[in-house]
């Protein structure tokens, strides 16, 4: 029995809408240090400058869903890297290392970027539809 599957298409506009927010908001805090973060992060450089980068960047295109599969495939991209390059070194399973999520998020970004930006989004208001895909 599915209890909301005929408001499935809603449900996942909001899942997009919030994950884009997420992905926003790790931005904003690396880049302006909004909201501040309990850590101070230090200087944007390298890899932490594009990472910052890819979350402004990706987070917004997610949330208002235009190019949604692009920019969460990338972001997907991002954090499979964050996990393997920070995470893993400390540890092999993410229980063990904080690595979950960085590997929530890339499965959920590579979600977004097969599912598309859905109802809701900038890329359906430019359809005029409310397919749930991007083509």
């Amino acid at each position: 029995m599915v209890i909301l599957g005929r408001y499935s298409e809603y449900v996942y506009a909001i899942f997009r809408i919030v994950f884009g927010f997420l992905l926003l908001v790790h931005g904003t805090q690396k880049f302006f240090d909004i909201p501040a973060a309990k850590q101070p992060m230090g200087s944007l450089t390298g890899m932490l400058l594009v990472a910052a980068i890819i979350e402004l960047v990706c987070g917004f295109l997610v949330l208002i869903g235009f190019f949604s599969s692009l920019a969460a495939f990338v972001a997907a991209g991002e954090m499979a890297v964050a996990y393997f390059t920070v995470h893993q070194l400390i540890a092999p399973l993410p229980i063990q290392n904080g690595g979950e999520p960085a590997v929530a998020y890339c499965f959920v970004f590579l979600y977004i970027a097969a599912r598309g930006s859905g109802i809701l989004s900038v890329d359906g208001m430019m359809r005029g539809s409310r397919a749930s895909t991007v083509t």
